[in-house]
């Protein structure tokens, strides 16, 4: 009877199949050439990696920081600007007001309406004035810039940009500002004295200034950037000769109106007329207007003539006032006329009514007296 060889059997035939635990320990330790080949790969793949990784960690971490520092920023700002202190404040000058133009040379240089240039060191984060501190009371200098200064896209520029730009005098000539320009802020505001070009601007690159104003002293180390106006052109003082007055006065010629030329054709018109001042043109223009624009021609046309009337109707006149009495009245009726012989009202026994009170036929009456040549008396 044949017998099965047990399973355990069969194995021990095969020892490339089974092993003991120290065979098998054996069997994983590498040998030293293996260890070779393998550093050897690692280090040609480290050579093939680090100059595709480097660039990509060092943008990595960049991205990172520039995205903190953008979040740090934001909470600053969400905080009202708690977190910055005096030193990092983004501090400018301005100037308050306009200038009036024209500007001539030797006249002084003032705002519109006839003020003190006006300016301020302002917060350019919140657009306040600074109105304590040792900014505050800073010293500026006032200095005149090229006309075509404009800085960048955003109107900004650096310290040596504005520097580079501000105009000195003419070889020969006397300092292109002159009076006081310099002025110390109080309560961050300051006003300019009185300053006057020397120079006109024909001569320079664009032919026209801008003022600018700098802080000199005070800001303890913080940059405080620079002011500039609007670019405008200086024209000699002799042009201040046919300058147009705004408003004109009663005794100005009447060539100081709008579209009259001196000694132009409209002017000799005029004159011709004995119409030689303001205060003749206006009272030739409520007396008998018709005749007033035929005495200026044809060569005056509507818009001329429209913007001449307009420039002498802002003419500030004096209170004075005169009646027209007709033959028998006894001053106790009449027409009242301002200065100009412009009807204001209407005298009735004594009593005064102005014209927006009076009736229709009233009206009618005064605009008949007003056509007539008077010579009123003064009331």
């Amino acid at each position: 009877m044949s017998h099965k060889r047990p399973q355990e059997d069969s194995t021990k035939g095969r020892p490339s199949e089974a092993f003991t635990p120290d065979q098998d320990k054996r069997r994983r330790v590498p040998t030293l050439r293996n260890v070779v080949q393998e550093v050897m790969k690692l280090q040609s793949v480290q050579h093939l990696l680090e100059p595709v990784l480097e660039p990509l960690i060092r943008r990595v971490v960049k991205e990172e920081v520039e995205v903190a520092l953008r979040k740090h920023l934001n909470n600053m700002k969400r905080n009202g600007g708690k977190d910055v202190n005096s030193t990092s404040r983004s501090l400018q000058l301005q100037f308050l007001n306009n200038l009036s133009l024209p500007v001539f040379t030797g006249t002084r240089i003032e705002a519109e309406e006839c003020s003190a240039i006006k300016v301020a060191i302002v917060d350019s984060l919140t657009g306040q004035i600074v109105s304590s501190g040792l900014e505050s009371s800073a010293k500026v200098e006032v200095v005149v810039l090229e006309g075509d200064f404009d800085g960048d896209e955003r109107d900004n520029w650096t310290l040596e940009e504005f520097k580079n730009n501000i105009v000195r005098e003419r070889e020969g000539k006397k300092p292109l500002l002159a009076g006081d320009a310099f002025l110390t802020l109080t309560g961050g505001i300051g006003l300019v004295g009185e300053i006057s070009f020397s120079d006109n601007s024909s001569w320079t690159r664009s032919r026209r200034f801008r003022l600018g104003a700098r802080v000199v002293d005070g800001s303890d180390g913080t940059r405080v950037r620079e002011a500039k106006t609007e670019s405008f052109i200086v024209r000699d003082h002799r042009g201040e000769l046919y300058k147009k007055h705004h408003p004109p006065s009663l005794s100005d010629e009447v060539w100081r109106l709008e579209k009259i030329g001196k000694d132009g054709a409209f002017h000799k018109r005029l004159s011709r007329e004995n119409i030689n001042c303001v205060k003749d043109f206006l009272t030739m223009l409520f007396i008998d207007p018709p005749r007033l624009r035929h005495i200026l021609g044809t060569g005056m046309s509507a818009k001329m003539w429209e913007v001449t009337v307009e420039h002498a109707l802002t003419c500030v006149l004096d209170k004075r006032m005169h009646l027209y009495c007709p033959p028998g009245s006894q001053q106790k009726s009449g027409v009242v006329f301002n200065i100009v012989g412009q009807v204001m009202g209407l005298l009735s026994e004594c009593q005064y009514n102005t014209i927006d009170k009076l009736s229709e036929t009233e009206k009618e009456l005064l605009i008949i007296c007003s056509t007539i040549r008077l010579k009123p008396k003064t009331w």
